[in-house]
C-alpha cells in the first residue's frame, strides 16, 4: 500500500497552467508532460478530492514546488515528500488522504498479484484448519496427493467467496446508481481499490505461525480490519457518504454469506472459513 514518494507518481505531472508559478521565472519551469497526457491523466487533491493537473512543479537545479489546490488552498498531495513507511502507516490507520494518494496520485499495478497472494494466504489458513482437524500419520503418497488437492480446493472456494463479495458490492452500487445519475462510476478503479485495500489478509499467515493460541481472536480482528479498509476504499474512490458505503459492504457480505451457505449445503467447505466462521464467530 505504501509508495515511494515521487518515484511512485504516475507519469505526466501536468502543464504549467494548473499552478501558481511562485518564485522563479516561467521559462525556467521544466514541463514533464504533454497537454494530451495531462488531459487524460488527472490527479486528485487528497484533502478535498478535487481534480488537479499536476502534483508539483519541477524547476531547474532540483527546486520543486508542491501544487496548491485551487479549491481548498492546501497542498494537492503532501505525501509526495513523505517516506513510504509513513504513507503505509497512514494507510493502515485508514486515513482518506493516504488512500487518495495511493489510488489517484500513484501508479501501482500490483493489485492482481496482491489479490492472488492474499487468496493463497487465506487458502493456506483454511487448508491448515482442515489438516489440523483430520491429522493422519499415514505416509502413503495417495494421502499426500489428496492433501495437495485439498489446498487447491480451498483456494477455489476462497476465490469464489471473494468474487461473490465484490459482486454484491458492485450490484448494490449499480442499483443505487440512478440516485446519483450525474456521477459516473468507475468500476475498474473500484475493483483495484478493493483489491489493494484487502492487503490485511496477509496477516492471516503470521496469526497462524506466531499466535496459535489466539487464532480465533486474530481472525476476528483481521476480518474487521479488512472490512474497514474496504469501507474507506469505497468512500474514497466513489466519493460517497458513509451510509451508502456501509450498505454496499453489507450487500457484499450478504452475497458472500449466501455462497458460504451454498458450500455448506454441498459439503464442499470442510476446513474453510465456513466451518471456521461457524465455530469461532469469525
Amino acid at each position: 500500500m505504501g509508495t515511494g514518494g515521487r518515484s511512485g507518481l504516475r507519469p505526466g505531472k501536468g502543464n504549467p497552467e494548473g499552478v501558481t508559478a511562485g518564485k522563479g521565472k516561467t521559462d525556467e519551469v521544466t514541463v514533464t508532460s504533454a497537454t494530451d497526457a495531462s488531459a487524460s491523466c488527472q490527479y486528485r487533491c487528497i484533502e478535498c478530492n478535487q481534480e488537479a493537473k499536476e502534483l508539483y512543479r519541477d524547476y531547474n537545479h532540483g527546486v520543486l514546488k508542491i501544487t496548491i489546490c485551487k479549491s481548498c488552498q492546501k497542498p494537492v498531495d503532501k505525501y509526495i515528500e513523505y517516506d513510504p513507511v509513513i504513507i503505509l502507516i497512514n494507510a493502515i490507520l485508514c486515513k482518506a488522504q493516504a488512500y487518495r494518494h495511493i489510488l489517484f496520485n500513484t501508479k501501482i499495478n500490483m493489485h492482481g498479484k496482491l489479490c492472488v497472494f492474499c487468496l493463497l494466504c487465506e487458502a493456506y489458513l483454511r487448508w491448515w484448519q482442515l489438516q489440523d482437524s483430520s491429522r493422519s500419520i499415514d505416509p502413503d503418497d495417495f494421502i499426500r496427493y489428496a492433501k495437495e488437492w485439498d489446498f487447491y480446493r480451498m483456494f477455489a472456494i476462497a476465490s469464489l467467496e471473494q468474487t461473490a463479495y465484490f459482486i454484491g458490492i458492485f450490484a448494490f452500487l449499480w442499483v443505487e446508481r440512478p440516485i446519483r445519475a450525474k456521477e459516473k462510476l468507475n468500476f475498474t478503479l473500484l475493483l483495484k481499490a478493493l483489491l489493494l485495500s484487502s492487503y490485511g489478509k496477509l496477516l492471516l499467515i503470521p496469526s497462524v505461525i506466531w499466535e496459535h493460541d489466539y487464532t480465533p481472536l486474530c481472525l476476528r480482528l483481521i476480518k474487521v480490519f479488512v472490512l474497514t479498509s474496504n469501507f474507506q476504499a469505497i468512500r474514497v474512490t466513489l466519493n460517497i457518504n458513509r451510509k451508502l458505503t456501509f450498505l454496499a459492504i453489507l450487500s457484499g457480505l450478504l452475497v458472500e454469506s449466501t455462497v458460504v451457505y451454498f458450500f455448506q449445503r454441498m459439503e464442499w467447505a470442510l476446513g474453510s472459513d465456513c466451518a471456521i466462521y461457524k465455530s469461532q464467530d469469525f
